[in-house]
């Protein structure tokens, strides 16, 4: 299954040293996570170009969902319905459900099951249909692979998932302040 990103995101303990561009990037994605409008127009024109050469038709687009069901609707409501406009593609925002809430991934540091006990498929929707996948941030990629598992199960085709971005790893290097 193709995994794409399309654009990098800088760790935070990293922007200190960071040109303007990487800058304005993380300030985007980091409003984007936050709900705010300025950066979800800019998520839906970003992702729209990116998916505008693909025949979208007969696929359903389905955002991961975030850890709660406030920050979900917030973060991808607008933006799915949004982007699968501007695509032709079908909106699968309604189809999947985030029940209670769970520790984000990124403070806990668990992946996997944690998912699938808040989140809820509609099994019935999703059956032999095309699905492409959107994330925000991919860092490890195991919270996607987790509902990527979610969706099969559920019967879903998922053919693609999409990044905004992926965190780059720099491990104390040089590299990083060329």
């Amino acid at each position: 299954m193709l995994k794409i990103a399309l654009l990098d995101y800088v760790p935070q303990r990293y922007m200190r040293k960071a040109n303007f561009e990487t800058q304005e990037t993380d300030r985007f994605l980091l409003g984007f996570k936050a709900g705010q409008r300025f950066a979800t127009h800019w998520a839906t024109k970003l992702v729209s170009k990116a998916l505008s050469q693909m025949d979208l038709t007969n696929t359903i687009i389905v955002c991961i969902p975030a850890s709660c069901k406030r920050t979900n609707d917030r973060r991808y409501k607008r933006f799915s319905a949004d982007v699968c406009a501007k695509c032709g593609a079908i909106n699968g925002f309604e189809h999947i459900q985030v029940v209670g809430k769970r520790e984000k991934v990124h403070i806990s540091r668990k992946h996997g099951k944690q998912t699938e006990s808040n989140v809820q498929i509609d099994s019935d929707y999703f059956q032999g249909k095309r699905v492409l996948l959107i994330d925000d941030i991919c860092t490890t990629c195991q919270t996607a692979n987790a509902f990527i598992e979610q969706m099969q199960a559920a019967g879903a085709d998922v053919r693609m998932t999409l990044f905004l971005a992926k965190t780059k790893n720099y491990r104390r290097t040089k590299q990083y302040y060329n």
